[in-house]
């Protein structure tokens, strides 16, 4: 058995040429070693940041196959499989299986706001055919379905690959009640509020600032591990100023839009978004603007981050025996 997901994984942005017209496969790789550098323990593969709407089954192929090889076991790769049509999830899952990653990403069918039984019988067809672990995606603002705590459970229960959920409906609360409803079995990942859902019983985190400050954004859960919550609240209240700049503008920028612009100011240029998402490029000095407010708080982020390792270190050789 495989070991457990654990700790901050990056969902990534996918890398488009100049022109948006297909997937820049040389710049995954230089995103993934960055990630790997950084020490992020896991990437997960088009997600809502991922825009895997917007991908081709044949782009899907390329991006994953690259990234699984490039990547060679130094970290887990995780792939988005949702999709609307039962089996094309299903399709998803196995090609993601069959090249070798090492989970999935479930979102329940969206747009239709499917029932429960509905919902079951999606996740029954891909975990029948497909025997990588699962990692619910509980984002009730996109699939226009919440997925409750009971429901969760029956989940668990029911399927031994369906271990892990990513939860985002806003509701930290939801945390506990998830690990309550499922006996301890489920493993939550926070959607947001990292610090106060680790508190509640999160083990990691579902992170999209690891496409520009994977330093700081995977760290903080290695410090949440160590019981150092004071430094986890600094990096959470950086990444909350960062997340405020954006969030002024049009809600349609979103974390796609500066994602990329971001990752490339950090020296990883991974091209812009596709329609219909509105193109950095688009924004002009409005968008330069943000970008320029944001930068100094990842350099603050990532100085924290080499402040307190060095503390650790410092510590860690004062308490080592004295061989003699």
């Amino acid at each position: 058995m495989s070991e457990p997901f654990r700790g901050s994984y990056t969902v990534a942005v996918t890398p488009f040429t100049a022109d948006g017209g297909g997937i820049d496969l040389e710049a995954l790789k230089g995103f993934l070693d960055w990630q790997i550098a950084c020490g992020v323990p896991g990437v997960i593969l088009l997600g809502t940041t991922g825009e895997f709407l917007t991908v081709s089954p044949e782009e899907r192929t390329a991006l994953v196959e690259t990234a699984v090889r490039h990547v060679a076991g130094r970290m887990k790769v995780l792939v988005g499989a949702m999709n609307a049509h039962t089996p094309i999830a299903v399709r998803n899952a196995l090609e993601a299986e069959r090249l070798g990653a090492d989970g999935l990403m479930i979102l329940p069918p969206y747009y239709y706001t499917p029932t429960e039984d509905e919902i079951f019988a999606y996740y029954r067809a891909i975990c029948e055919a497909c025997a990588l672990p699962v990692m619910l995606y509980n984002n009730p603002f996109t699939a226009r379905v919440d997925m409750k705590p009971a429901l969760v459970a029956r989940l668990t229960r029911a399927f031994e690959q369906v271990r892990y959920i990513k939860e985002a409906s806003m509701d930290v609360g939801r945390v506990y009640d998830i690990i309550e409803a499922t006996d301890g079995v489920m493993t939550v990942f926070a959607g947001e509020r990292i610090v106060e859902s680790h508190l509640l019983g999160a083990k990691g985190y579902v992170n999209p600032f690891g496409n520009y400050v994977p330093l700081a954004s995977s760290r903080i859960c290695d410090y949440i591990a160590r019981g150092m919550w004071d430094v986890a609240r600094r990096i959470q209240h950086g990444l909350d100023q960062v997340n405020a700049i954006i969030a002024e503008g049009h809600p349609l920028y979103g974390h796609q839009c500066y994602s990329k612009a971001l990752a490339a100011a950090q020296g990883h240029p991974v091209g812009d978004v596709r329609p219909p998402l509105t193109r950095f490029d688009s924004l002009g000095q409005e968008g330069r603007d943000r970008v320029a407010r944001i930068l100094p708080i990842l350099q603050a982020l990532d100085a924290l981050v080499a402040e307190t390792d060095a503390a650790i270190a410092a510590d860690g050789a004062r308490a080592a025996p004295v061989s003699g």
